[in-house]
């Protein structure tokens, strides 16, 4: 066991928050010991992207979060941009591309991103303890925050709590940030999984015959609306424009798919009311052939194989309609389990925006996932990472 030590600064948690929190104060002199209950440091970077990182998001602007306050995320995201983050990955010499929307990616791997957060902490002299757990955080008289961990007692002026949501159990996801943010006397908003495929009552699916199929479509919930490929699974529904819409779904309502938005349906009809041609083999030309047989088959069992010159219009009008605002009540998600992030935790009105300090307690800190602030698909979950950690690590 490792006796009492003493730091200015220690965070919880070494992922992509908490690494960038401890380079920024390492680098203005301060000691920082990190803690890390995992093997190893950043492993949801690692797996991220396909194992190439999804690293930023050169679209990135406030409205691509969700967050009980919406505002609250303007500060740090202004004073820490994509392109900031550029910076410090073409100083490491690390090949990206765009990939989509805005997407950022490493060219090789993730690890890149990884040695690079750890490279920046090493010359900031910060002090990693990997494998270890905290089992109990005070704050003494004086301020100052005193840890029991398993390998020993520790304390600092300044506590940094970077440990996620509850996304991907496997990993080690846990609740500690949002506990102790409870014991601490801050409330945490209600917390849910995001980016998550959602899944379909078995009487609405006639989904199984379709498992596998994607097809570029806008998925809507609310008045929150993505065009990107969507995945039919044996289970539901994912793909991008999934992912992205579950965030804003709750339980009870509907979700909507545009499954054809490229598609005019009155110019297909009037260039092919002569036609002899059934209607699912003229669909099946513009949409996945196995997709349009099943929908056919639920929705317009009489008319799919009916020539398009014999359409009656209405019925035709009506199967546009459908394809193109199909709308499901889902039974649920895949959970935790499968969501990318988690949305909801620590009220961000609990915390000063620009220094993610708890407004209640001084000296403690709150950044990235933990925070009730939920990112868009597509690197903009780690640009918040890198902004709050930013911001908290250049008052630590």
């Amino acid at each position: 066991m490792q006796s009492s030590s003493v730091f200015d600064t220690i965070i919880i948690g070494g992922g992509a928050a908490g690494l960038m929190c401890a380079a920024i104060a390492g680098a203005r002199g301060r000691s920082v010991l990190l803690i890390e209950h995992a093997e190893k440091l950043g492993k949801k970077i690692l797996i991220s992207g396909g194992g190439r990182c999804n690293f930023t998001n050169i679209n990135t602007t406030p409205a691509n979060y969700l967050s009980e306050n919406p505002h609250f995320c303007k500060s740090a995201l202004s004073r820490y941009t994509p392109h900031d983050f550029i910076a410090l990955v073409e100083k490491y010499g690390i090949a990206y591309h765009e990939k989509t929307l805005g997407q950022l990616f490493c060219n090789e791997s993730s690890r890149q991103i990884v040695r690079m957060l750890e490279s920046e902490c090493q010359q900031g002299g910060v002090t990693f303890w990997l494998e270890c757990s905290v089992s109990a955080v005070s704050q003494k008289s004086d301020g100052t925050f005193s840890l029991e961990t398993t390998r020993g007692a520790v304390s600092a002026t300044s506590l940094v709590i970077a440990t996620g949501g509850l996304s991907i159990p496997p990993m080690g996801a846990t609740d500690f940030g949002q506990r102790l943010a409870r014991q601490f006397g801050l409330r945490v908003t209600p917390m849910k999984p995001a980016l998550v495929p959602i899944t379909t009552h078995e009487a609405q699916q006639g989904l199984s015959a379709i498992s596998g199929v994607s097809l570029d479509a806008v998925a809507s919930c609310g008045d929150a609306a993505f065009r990107e490929n969507v995945l039919f699974t044996h289970r539901g529904m994912s793909g991008p424009a999934v992912l992205q819409a579950s965030s804003y779904w709750e339980h009870g309502t509907s979700f909507t798919l545009n499954t054809a938005p490229t598609l005019d349906f009155d110019h297909l009809w009037q260039e092919h009311r002569t036609s002899a041609v059934i209607l699912k083999n003229i669909l099946a030309q513009r949409l996945p052939k196995r997709f349009v047989e099943a929908f056919c088959e639920k929705y317009a069992p009489a008319l799919a194989n009916t020539p398009f010159s014999n359409l009656p219009r209405k019925e035709y009008n009506a199967l546009a309609e459908q394809l193109q605002a199909w709308t499901l009540t889902p039974s649920g998600t895949e959970g935790y389990a499968k969501a990318e992030v988690t949305a909801g935790g620590v009220d961000t009105n609990e915390l000063s925006s620009k220094t993610m300090e708890s407004k209640k307690v001084r000296g403690l800190y709150f950044i990235g996932e933990v925070v009730d602030v939920t990112g868009w698909l597509g690197g903009y979950n780690f640009q918040w990472a890198w902004a709050s950690g930013v911001a908290a690590g250049q008052v630590v």
